[in-house]
C-alpha cells in the first residue's frame, strides 16, 4: 500500500477520501485555490498546497500544478475525486508518467467511455443494448436536424463530452431544434471545450438506473448492485437510492450482467458506474433498459451503495490501485436493506433553482446517529460562485424503502442555513410526496409536480412562530417580568398582569412583522392553564386564528409544530421543515417593490456571470416567458425571460459582458 495520497479535488469528496485514508494510516495531501484557503478539506489534510486563483481553470484544472504539488509534498498516489480532472485521460497518463499511482481506471478506458458517441458504438458492438439516435461526425445543423426528425420527437441533444446535465437539451418539436442545439453547443463548449453533440431518442417515461462496477488488475470485474437516480431536476440528480424500486431479480440480473459486460469491454480497473435509461411505462423490464453512458470515476451517490453492501468503496479504490485483487468475489457481495441520499444544493427553488452564493452565517446539519452527512463547507465559510452549488449530502440506511424515505425527510427537515438559500424544504416535500413513497418515480417526477414541490406549505406556521417569539420578547420587556410567563410562579401560568384592563397597565404584547408576502399582525392572549413546564399557557391571536404558544430552548412550538428561530441583522429568521423565512419590522415607506422583481420589468443578473446570448433588441415585441438575455454562471446557462407580454424598452447587455449580481441587463414595458 502506498504511504501518501494527494486528492486533486475539493469540498466534500476530498473530505470523504481523506477519512478513509486516515483510517488506513495513509498520509493526506490537499490542494486548494485562493477561494478555498480556509475550507474544511484544507484543514483536514496533513499537508496542503495552494494551486492558484479561484477559477478552476487557473487552479484545480491545471494538471501541471497538481503534479508539482504531489512532487513537492512527496505524495505517492493521486485520487481525482469526481469532476475536474477525474475523467481526463491525459492527466491520468501524466500521473503515471511521473511515477505516481493513479487511483482510477486506465487512460484507455477513460478515452473509450469519455465520448458518448464512441462509447455507445463500442457498447453496441459488445452486445450491450443502446438507445436509438445519431452518433455521427457530421455536426452541421442540417444533418443534426434531419437525424432528429428521423429519430422522432421528443429527442435529447447531448454533449458528446458531457455530464451532469450540461450541454443537454430536450427538444419537443422540429421548430425548437435549432435554438436548443445552439444552447447545448454553447454549454458544452464552455464546460468541456468540445461543442460536438449526439441525438438520442427521448423516452417518455424514463427511469435512470445505474450499476456500480469494480475491476482490478487481475482481470476480475464485479458489480455492487444497482442504484436508482430517477429523481432529477434539469437532468441533475437530486435523490438517489439503492436498490431500485420495482426491480425484480430477473431484471436485476439482466442489467447487472450488461454493466459487467460493458466494464470488461474496456478492460476496466477501479470504480465505475454504468448508467442505463429504462422505459418504465410498463414497469422495469430487462429488454427495455438501454446503455446511456459510463462514468469512469467514483460517483457522488456512492454512499448509498456503501450503505446497502457494507463496503468502503474508497478503500476498494486504494487497494486496487495498489495492485491488490478485489476484496470480495461476486457471490460474497450482499444487498442489505435500503439506502437513500439527498443532495443539498445552495439554490433557490422558488427562484427557478438558481444557485445561491454568499456567506454561511448559520449552518446546521442533522447530527442524528442514523444520518450520514458528507459536506465540504462549514459555518463561517462561503458558497463561491466558482464551484458546484452542492454543499452537502445526507444519507439514511433503513430496513425498507418507506423507512429510508421517512428518515431522510426528517434529516432534511433539520437543515438550517442562512443567508444562503437551499433546497432542503424542497427535498422534504419530494420525499414526503405520496407518489414518491409509493415508488412511482421517473425522471419527469419533479417537472410534473414542480409547483407543489417548490411552494412551501408552512408559511403560516413560520409567521405564527415569528409573531409568537416577538410577542413573548415584548411581553418580557414591558410586562411584569419573565415570571409572568412561568407556570410555576405565583401567576399560575396566567399572565393577567399583561392583559388586565386596569389603569397604568403594561402594554399588550402585540406585534407586527413583515416578510416578502406582506405584514402580519398578532398578539398574545391568555389561552388555557399550563399543563407542562414549558407551556406558557398563552395563545397567539392572528385574526380569528388562535394557536397555543410554548417556549422551547432555541425555538418555539406553535400548536404541535416545533420550529427554530434566530436573529440576524435585525431580522427574525424562522426554520421549519427545511424551509427558511425572514421577518422584519414593517416598512411603511411605500416603496414596496422588490429589487430585481418583475414589477418594473427589469431583468437582473441572478448572480455574477457572463452574458452568452442577447435574443431581443430595443423595440421588439415579446411574450411572457420569452428569453431575452442568457447568462452563464456556475457552469450553467440561465435565461432571463419577459415577465409579461410587452415591448423591449432597454437592453444594456452585450455578448461577452461580465456582469455582477443584480445588474439590470434589459427592461420590458408591459403592453
Amino acid at each position: 500500500m502506498f504511504r501518501s495520497v494527494l486528492v486533486a479535488n475539493r469540498g466534500e469528496i476530498a473530505c470523504r477520501v481523506f477519512r478513509t485514508a486516515q483510517r488506513m494510516g495513509i498520509e493526506t495531501v490537499a490542494v486548494y485555490s485562493e477561494a478555498d484557503a480556509h475550507a474544511p478539506h484544507v484543514k483536514m489534510a496533513d499537508k496542503a498546497v495552494l494551486l492558484g486563483p479561484a477559477p478552476a481553470r487557473e487552479s484545480y484544472l491545471v494538471a501541471e500544478k497538481v503534479l508539482q504539488a504531489a512532487k513537492d509534498t512527496g505524495a505517492e498516489a493521486i485520487h481525482p475525486g469526481y469532476g475536474f480532472l477525474s475523467e481526463n485521460a491525459e492527466f491520468a497518463e501524466a500521473v503515471e508518467a511521473a511515477g505516481l499511482i493513479w487511483i482510477g481506471p486506465k487512460p484507455s478506458s477513460i478515452r473509450a467511455m469519455g465520448l458518448k458517441d464512441a462509447a455507445k458504438d463500442l457498447m453496441d458492438k459488445a452486445g450491450v443494448p443502446v438507445t436509438p439516435g445519431y452518433l455521427g461526425e457530421d455536426q452541421t445543423l442540417e444533418t443534426l436536424q434531419k437525424a432528429a426528425d428521423k429519430t422522432g420527437y421528443p429527442v435529447l441533444i447531448k454533449a458528446v463530452a458531457g455530464g451532469g446535465g450540461k450541454g443537454m437539451k430536450k427538444v419537443e418539436s422540429a421548430g425548437e431544434f435549432a435554438a436548443a442545439l445552439a444552447s447545448a453547443q454553447r454549454e458544452s463548449k464552455a464546460a468541456f471545450g468540445d461543442d460536438r453533440v449526439l441525438i438520442e431518442k427521448y423516452v417518455t417515461r424514463p427511469r435512470h438506473i445505474e450499476v456500480q462496477v469494480f475491476g482490478d488488475t487481475h482481470g476480475n470485474v464485479v458489480h455492487l448492485f444497482e442504484r436508482d437516480c430517477s429523481l432529477q431536476r434539469r437532468h441533475q440528480k437530486v435523490i438517489e437510492e439503492a436498490p431500485a424500486p420495482g426491480m425484480d431479480e430477473a431484471t436485476r440480473a439482466a442489467v447487472t450482467e450488461a454493466a459487467v459486460k460493458a466494464a470488461k469491454a474496456v478492460d476496466y480497473v477501479g470504480a465505475g458506474t454504468v448508467e442505463f435509461i429504462a422505459d418504465a411505462s410498463e414497469g422495469l423490464k430487462g429488454d427495455r433498459i438501454w446503455f446511456m453512458e459510463m462514468n469512469t470515476r467514483l460517483q457522488v451517490e456512492h454512499p448509498v451503495t456503501e450503505a446497502v453492501t457494507g463496503q468502503d468503496l474508497v478503500e476498494w479504490q486504494f487497494r486496487v490501485a495498489a495492485g491488490e485483487p478485489l476484496p470480495l468475489k461476486q457471490d460474497e457481495i450482499e444487498l442489505d436493506g435500503w439506502a437513500m441520499e439527498a443532495r443539498l444544493y445552495a439554490e433557490d427553488p422558488a427562484g427557478g433553482f438558481l444557485p445561491s452564493i454568499g456567506p454561511l452565517d448559520h449552518f446546521v446539519l442533522p447530527e442524528d446517529d442514523g444520518v450520514r452527512v458528507e459536506t465540504g463547507v462549514e459555518e463561517g465559510g462561503e458558497v463561491s460562485q466558482f464551484y458546484d452549488p452542492m454543499i452537502a449530502k445526507l444519507i439514511v440506511h433503513a430496513e425498507d424503502r418507506e423507512s429510508a424515505a421517512a428518515g431522510l425527510a426528517d434529516a432534511c427537515s433539520q437543515v438550517q442555513v442562512w443567508p444562503v438559500k437551499t433546497n432542503a424544504g424542497f427535498l422534504v416535500r419530494c420525499l414526503d410526496h405520496p407518489d414518491f413513497v409509493d415508488g412511482d418515480v421517473d425522471t419527469g417526477f419533479i417537472g410534473a409536480r414542480e409547483a407543489e414541490l417548490v411552494e412551501p406549505d408552512n408559511e403560516g406556521l413560520a409567521a405564527s412562530a415569528a409573531l409568537g417569539s416577538a410577542a413573548l420578547e415584548q411581553a418580557w420587556a414591558h410586562g411584569p417580568g419573565r415570571d409572568a410567563l412561568d407556570p410555576t410562579s405565583p401567576w399560575d401560568g396566567r399572565p393577567t398582569g399583561l392583559f388586565g384592563f386596569r389603569l397604568n397597565a403594561a402594554p399588550r404584547a402585540e406585534v407586527r412583522l413583515e416578510d416578502a408576502h406582506g405584514v402580519h399582525a398578532a398578539r398574545l392572549a391568555p389561552g388555557r392553564p399550563a399543563d407542562h413546564p414549558l407551556d406558557t399557557g398563552l395563545v397567539l391571536e392572528m385574526g380569528e386564528v388562535r394557536r397555543p404558544v410554548s417556549e422551547l430552548p432555541g425555538g418555539m412550538v406553535v400548536g404541535d409544530e416545533a420550529v427554530t428561530l434566530i436573529e440576524r441583522d435585525d431580522r427574525l429568521i424562522v426554520f421549519v421543515d427545511g424551509d427558511v423565512f425572514s421577518f422584519g419590522t414593517p416598512n411603511y415607506s411605500g416603496t414596496g417593490a422588490t429589487a430585481g422583481g418583475a414589477s418594473d420589468g427589469s431583468l437582473r443578473a441572478p448572480m455574477p456571470g457572463k452574458v452568452v446570448a442577447v435574443q431581443a433588441k430595443v423595440g421588439d415585441t415579446v411574450t411572457k416567458g420569452q428569453s431575452i438575455v442568457v447568462v452563464e454562471a456556475m457552469k450553467m446557462e440561465h435565461a432571463l425571460t419577459a415577465p409579461y407580454d410587452g415591448t423591449v424598452a432597454e437592453v444594456s447587455a452585450s455578448v461577452g459582458d461580465q456582469v455582477v449580481d443584480g445588474a439590470v441587463l434589459a427592461r420590458v414595458e408591459e403592453l
